[in-house]
């Protein structure tokens, strides 16, 4: 059943809703959006996608995804009076970061998705965008309107496309033709009936495969399709317990989310690095020991990640990460003597990851 939404006509010193959409663009891109796009509220078909994906089990135990049953897809559901999603993407490729390959390829080293070697990106995201709010709200007077930066039930992927930001990629991730991968989205709820942008008209990806050929550990099960249970960003971030032990190998020295879909994409010779200070790389993150990251008692990490998205699996799920590893990682008496001084820690989920690594170096756990 279609939800009811209100309908609200714009007016004010900006004139009719055209003019007010191109100067929401303009007023985006002064607060350092590289993108602003405009779509309705309508994802019936996304719906039916989400819904499969949902029954198949591939969320794992992202429960959460399942408990809001509907208003994902129906953005008037989740914020009563909605016709209009004003859909913001800003860079955050770390240009000053060390080259990912090459972390990659150094075993003794822990691998952090590019996104999470700066600042948490929520707050500012969503900071900008309720500054956008405030200028629209001085043209046409107070609105009804609601912020989201990865803060509640939306399918911001389909949203972007829709808003002409992009298309989805075989990894279903969002594609720019002229930006690349390497951004976040955050969306603003209206009820200010905007004129919406063309979506996006085609899918560019073409004969590629080349995310698929690269997933370490098969999650991309076919074009446009990701199995999340599979998938490491999924393993270290969201996964609440221990890491199957088949899929531990193959997770390498990738200690916080997984790039290496992004990383092949031949769309990304076209993405810019990051205008933010914010998103550059803090504490050594785009190449640290794991030896000392491993270490870390909660206090330091707590002090070490303030401000940080990593910050947020808290500490007993980043060591687990690192523990596997440096079950991964060559044979050293540093290894040994790391995984040692924790195999008697005070959480059973870390002493079993630490076990198993322990077992990779061949020593009794």
């Amino acid at each position: 059943m279609e939800a009811k939404t209100a309908h609200r006509s714009v007016s004010g010193p900006c004139g009719h809703a055209p003019e007010l959409a191109r100067a929401i663009r303009r007023w985006g891109a002064e607060l350092g959006f590289q993108q602003v796009g405009i779509t309705g509220v309508d994802l019936h078909a996304d719906e039916e996608l989400l819904l499969r994906w949902l029954a198949e089990g591939r969320h794992g135990e992202m429960g959460w995804m399942a408990r809001h049953g509907n208003r994902r897809s129906r953005p008037a559901e989740l914020e009563p009076g909605t016709v209009s999603v004003i859909t913001v993407r800003m860079d955050y490729w770390p240009g000053s970061a060390r080259d990912a390959w090459d972390v990659l390829e150094d075993p003794k080293l822990g691998y952090v998705s590019r996104y999470a070697l700066g600042r948490d990106y929520h707050k500012l995201m969503r900071t900008r965008l309720e500054r956008l709010a405030s200028r629209i709200r001085e043209d046409v007077g107070p609105f009804q309107y609601r912020c989201f930066a990865d803060s509640a039930p939306v399918l911001e992927k389909p949203l972007a496309r829709n808003a002409g930001l992009g298309w989805l990629g075989k990894h279903t991730n969002l594609i720019n033709s002229s930006a690349g991968s390497w951004f976040f989205l955050a969306e603003m709820y209206t009820d200010l009936a905007l004129p919406p942008d063309a979506p996006s008209a085609r899918d560019h990806c073409g004969t590629c495969n080349a995310c698929i050929d690269a997933c370490p550990t098969g999650a991309i099960t076919a074009p446009y399709q990701l199995d999340a249970r599979l998938c490491i960003s999924y393993l270290t971030i969201e996964h609440p317990g221990a890491i199957p032990e088949d899929l531990r190998p193959l997770m390498g020295n990738r200690i916080y989310g997984c790039d290496d879909c992004q990383l092949v994409c031949p769309w990304n010779r076209f993405a810019s690095a990051t205008r933010e200070a914010d998103f550059e790389p803090r504490h050594g993150l785009d190449g640290t020991a794991l030896g000392e990251l491993f270490g870390m008692d909660e206090e330091h990490f707590l002090e070490r990640f303030r401000g940080s998205a990593i910050r947020r699996i808290g500490h007993e799920h980043f060591v687990r990460n690192v523990a596997v590893a440096l079950g991964n990682a060559p044979t050293s008496p540093e290894v040994i003597r790391a995984l040692r001084a924790r195999s008697g820690d005070a959480s059973a989920l870390i002493r079993e990851h630490v076990a198993w690594a322990l077992v990779q170096h061949g020593q009794a756990g």
